[in-house]
């Protein structure tokens, strides 16, 4: 019975491991060490000077605009016309509002197919000796400044775009969008072109990187089981890298919103807007406050901050969107791969 009884008890439970009484102040001490704290100091400090910075600027350029449009006969948001040196002075952003979503949307659907595609090229096709050098010119295209870009856009883009303006004139004329009366192709397309070259190594470079970082594991299950190359960066490497391809393409977008030298060589400015984007005419904020602002007044330089203001307000609205799709897609973020 006592050999029944001892059979049948439970085994008494594992002991729990203890801590001891050293390694829990180690652990305090760890946490709150000077270095520690002096490193948490700085972060924090950083980030709110950063903030303090951009109210500081908020502040500058809403005080400046609200004095510039308090004296405005015409309506901001909706006048085709910029003349500050009238009394009293008549300007509107409705022009250089349309000129720099219309580049920037062109500049962004050439850019991007292409900038993924380079980027899944090198790091997923090509061998290593061509992806190097190949990386590192990519690397030199995004130091070139932005006026070099500009003198060749006027010197070689320009007359080079004339066969394509009259391709797309021909067959595609009867859009509206696609129309052609001839003359210099300074205009909007052209300045889109321009622009998807200048943000091209950006995404890419930012892409590449993103793509190198795709678990190898879950390649290398899909190749098991069957899978092409294709269907392995479709599957795996893709979704990996959306929310980086997203965050890449909202640094290109920000160049391009605020492109100034570059617009201002290429595009012919006018107060108009232009139903083909193949005529020339129509304008920015960047370059309509690089052009005036020399010769402007003090009434006419609070009309351009006036502009600033509201390119800073479309600015972060695309920041805050990219924000907004990035935290909807958090399943495919590097930090949760």
């Amino acid at each position: 019975m006592d050999i029944t009884k001892q059979n049948t008890q439970a085994p008494p439970p594992p002991p729990t491991p203890r801590t001891s009484a050293g390694a829990h102040k180690r652990s305090n001490r760890g946490a709150t060490r000077a270095g520690d704290r002096i490193f948490l100091g700085l972060s924090r400090g950083s980030g709110i000077f950063l903030l303090v910075i951009m109210a500081a600027i908020a502040v500058f350029l809403t005080i400046r605009a609200v004095s510039a449009i308090s004296g405005d006969h015409g309506n901001f948001l909706t006048t085709f016309e910029w003349n500050t040196n009238l009394t009293p002075p008549v300007f509107g952003i409705a022009v250089l509002a349309f000129g720099t979503i219309v580049s920037s949307i062109i500049a962004m659907a050439l850019a991007v197919p292409v900038a993924v595609g380079i980027a899944l090229f090198l790091t997923h096709y090509a061998p290593r000796k061509l992806s190097g050098p190949i990386a590192y010119v990519i690397d030199l295209l995004a130091a070139v400044p932005s006026i070099v870009y500009g003198l060749w856009g006027a010197l070689v883009l320009v007359p080079h775009m004339q066969g394509l303006f009259g391709w797309l004139n021909k067959y595609f004329g009867w859009t509206g969008i696609f129309s052609w009366q001839g003359g210099a192709p300074r205009s909007l397309l052209t300045v889109g072109v321009l622009l998807a070259i200048m943000i091209l190594p950006i995404i890419t470079n930012v892409s590449r990187e993103v793509f190198r970082q795709a678990p190898q594991m879950h390649q290398e299950a899909a190749l098991a089981l069957g899978a092409t190359r294709w269907e392995v960066i479709r599957m795996s490497v893709l979704p990996f890298g959306r929310s980086g391809v997203i965050s890449a393409s909202m640094l290109g977008l920000g160049r391009a919103l605020g492109e100034t030298m570059a617009v201002a060589t290429v595009l012919s400015p006018t107060f108009d807007i232009q139903a083909s984007i193949l005529d020339p005419g129509g304008g920015t904020f960047a370059q309509n406050i690089a052009s005036k602002f020399g010769e402007a007044t003090d009434s006419g330089r609070d009309a351009l901050i006036a502009s600033g203001l509201v390119l800073f307000v479309i600015t972060l609205l695309v920041n805050g969107a990219a924000r907004v799709i990035i935290a909807r897609r958090k399943e495919y973020s590097g930090a949760n791969a």
